[in-house]
């Protein structure tokens, strides 16, 4: 057993450490493990919410993406659409151009024809009055031979006109 100066002595010097340690040591290491936890969940919070907006930013950027794809195939479709409209309004054009410059070949076919059947015409009166006053001046030379080719040419003459009017 030990002695009671010795007992005294170690019961008031671990007084005086437990009074200084509770005095000034304990309440600084309470303070640093307070500061600690309180860094330490302030840590957990900060992941926490940093986890929270990376969950929210992917979700926004996913909404983002759709929306930027919805987009390009409506821009796509619209696109497509106007295409149609345009090649549909360039060969509708180009059908009416076709038939405005066919209805002009076809008109100025026409006109060369009708001309050119005038000029026929004309060349071949011409011609058959020439043919005519030369047969004319050479048969015609009696009074009874002027009589019978009157009466012929008037007779071919209304025969011509019966076959014009039928046609």
């Amino acid at each position: 057993m030990p002695d009671s100066g010795l007992l005294f002595w170690m019961l008031l010097s671990f007084g005086v450490v437990l009074f200084v340690l509770a005095k000034f040591g304990f309440p600084v290491i309470t303070r640093m493990v307070d500061d600690r936890k309180r860094y330490i969940d302030q840590s957990l919070d900060a992941a926490r919410e940093a986890n929270e907006k990376l969950a929210n930013i992917k979700q926004e950027s996913e909404r983002i993406l759709m929306e930027a794809r919805n987009e390009q195939m409506n821009i796509l479709k619209e696109a497509a659409a106007t295409r149609d409209q345009i090649v549909k309004e360039a060969r509708e054009k180009a059908h009416a151009e076709s038939q405005r410059i066919m209805e002009e070949a076809r008109l100025q076919i026409l006109k060369e024809k009708e001309n050119t059947l005038r000029e026929i015409r004309f060349q071949t009166a011409e011609l058959s009055m020439l043919v005519a006053e030369k047969i004319m001046r050479h048969k015609l030379e009696d009074e009874h031979q002027q009589m019978e080719l009157v009466e012929r040419l008037v007779e071919e003459a209304q025969n011509g006109m019966a076959k014009e009017k039928k046609d």
